[in-house]
């Protein structure tokens, strides 16, 4: 697999791993409409390939993404309410799009993530960054405000951090990144691909009906109270996945002390 697009290129990171890498260096990843199409566009072929289980989110040079190119946000300025409306619904079914994606999804961090950016690495399930890399919800530094991407920021990091992020613009570094669960590792530069590589073989490892079954699940799922409603709905699924053939085959193979079907290695 390896396709090639106006913003974006499309490859194999390794067996099962698609890697899907935005491609505007010059302007630090930064996305206008045509990239949002090619973001929305190849989420939803890498989702329906059934070759692939794992899709790693990359930016190419310097830096993972700037943000809203800010061409693309002067002419949305002086354009129609209506157009305006239309834009920003497509760059929200993009993000939802991925973080939809029934398939685990890794965002690889380098340098800056800024506005949007920041909301790419939130929508996506888990986020490795250096430990050079920097954040900012840049937005109202614009006379804006980080509307679409608010409530994955939100989800991300908690309502209250989410405010501070969004109403100071201030730039953090991936320490404090990491300590609001913005991300979930950090590395050296020199370490990144690989410690990438060590999260893909840990999700290859899952068996991918359960994976998708857990995304589902830990949508509906609200911090606060276990209402009646969330525990018949716990159990209502779980007692569904256990009669699976993938988890009659899990279970086999730990008993059997050998690898799954799905795993990496299995049949070698």
């Amino acid at each position: 697999m390896n396709h090639t697009q106006q913003t974006l290129r499309i490859s194999t990171r390794a067996r099962g791993v698609a890697q899907v890498t935005m491609t505007r260096p010059n302007v630090f990843n930064a996305f206008d409409e045509t990239m949002i199409g090619e973001l929305d566009a190849a989420f939803a072929q890498l989702e329906a390939d059934d070759d692939v289980r794992v899709i790693v989110l990359a930016g190419e040079g310097r830096h993972f993404s700037a943000g809203a190119d800010l061409q693309w946000m002067q002419r949305a300025s002086q354009a129609s309410h209506a157009w305006n409306l239309e834009d920003a619904r497509r760059f929200a079914g993009m993000l939802a799009r991925i973080d939809a994606c029934a398939k685990p999804t890794v965002a690889r961090i380098q340098g800056a993530a800024l506005g949007g950016g920041v909301g790419l690495a939130c929508v996506c399930d888990i986020a490795v960054a250096t430990d050079n890399a920097s954040f900012s919800v840049s937005e109202a530094r614009f006379g804006i405000l980080p509307s679409v991407i608010g409530p994955y920021v939100t989800n991300a990091v908690g309502k209250r951090q989410a405010r501070r992020l969004a109403l100071s613009t201030a730039r953090i570094g991936s320490a404090e990144a990491l300590s609001m669960s913005l991300v979930q590792q950090v590395v050296s530069a020199e370490q990144l691909d690989g410690a990438i590589d060590a999260v893909v073989r840990d999700l290859l490892a899952g068996g991918p009906n359960a994976q998708r079954e857990i995304k589902q699940l830990f949508s509906q799922l609200q911090v606060g109270p276990v209402t009646a409603e969330v525990r018949e709905l716990t159990a209502q699924t779980i007692a569904r996945v256990r009669g699976t053939a993938e988890a009659r085959e899990g279970f086999d193979a730990f008993l059997q002390k050998r690898l799954a079907s799905w795993s990496p290695g299995h049949g070698s």
